[in-house]
């Protein structure tokens, strides 16, 4: 059944766990998301960005993942988000072909601005009962600046300002930097908990972290105890499926694509399955 992200992070925030958000790209990687909520009777998140709007076409994976939501997991609450909107523009596409939860993405730009527009985005989300998630502080992106001595007192979320960002904003759900990275861009030595503690305690509405595909358990464990209620997943499912793929493509006998592509889908279940485990979001549907 869809699900309103906030009500799933908010309960995720006083039970003390996290909610998995995963990134789709079609109907294999959805199906692997879902199937895998179900099977751990767990909330999750299936996340869709602009790029997958442009490879899959916005309405057609929109109703994909909810449909399969709907008709394959209707005792699973699932909210579908947009990940990373760049502009106010892709914020309202998405809003206009049904997300009911949407990521405005303004971290790159300077605070002014990045307040501006997502004050604009929040009046507009609001007015039509749609959540509404902000980044603050920078998550860094390979290729966005070099991983070589990276001052990263500068990238990651002010506490202070992240008081005056929620209030200026009135966003449901803030993204935090605190060491983490996007993708295979090096992170720091160790995230800086006692920021995120003091982040925590400063706002009351539930944090997101991103850039944590690769995390451990024991740092997984340490963030959900410091305020982290949901955690965005995307490179370890990418590569989990790729992995599959490869192997199933080795074979010089076999042509028949589902299988092939049924082969990608069971390890990025694998990969999803770990992922909810250590969230300690199983049984919590």
């Amino acid at each position: 059944m869809l699900a309103d992200v906030k009500i799933l992070l908010e309960k995720a925030r006083l039970g003390k766990y996290a909610v998995g958000a995963f990134n789709t790209v079609n109907l294999e990687t959805t199906r692997a998301i879902i199937d895998t909520a179900k099977e751990l009777s767990a909330p999750v998140i299936v996340e869709i960005t602009e790029r997958t709007f442009d490879y899959a076409g916005g309405r057609a994976i929109f109703q994909l993942v909810k449909n399969i939501a709907e008709f394959y997991a209707p005792e699973i609450p699932v909210g579908i988000h947009l990940d990373h909107g760049k502009s106010f523009e892709a914020v309202e596409r998405a809003m206009d072909i049904g997300f009911t939860s949407v990521m405005y993405d303004g971290s790159r730009k300077v605070y002014v601005d990045n307040v501006m527009t997502t004050k604009k985005i929040v009046e507009t989300a609001h007015s039509r009962g749609i959540v509404v998630q902000a980044e603050l502080g920078n998550v860094p992106y390979l290729g966005e600046m070099q991983m070589e001595n990276i001052e990263w007192e500068k990238y990651m979320t002010d506490p202070d300002q992240a008081v005056q960002f929620v209030k200026e904003t009135d966003i449901d759900t803030l993204a935090v930097a605190i060491g983490n990275a996007h993708g295979f861009f090096r992170e720091r030595s160790s995230p800086d908990y006692e920021r995120l503690e003091r982040i925590a305690k400063s706002v009351s509405i539930p944090l997101v972290l991103h850039g944590a595909s690769d995390w451990n358990n024991g740092r997984v464990k340490e963030v959900i105890e410091r305020g982290i209620s949901c955690f965005n997943v995307d490179t370890a499912i990418q590569l989990a499926m790729i992995g599959g793929l490869r192997e199933a493509l080795t074979s010089e006998t076999e042509t028949d694509l589902r299988k092939v592509l049924g082969r990608g889908r069971e390890y990025a279940k694998n990969t999803i399955k770990e992922k909810i485990l250590a969230f300690g979001s199983a049984g919590k549907a």
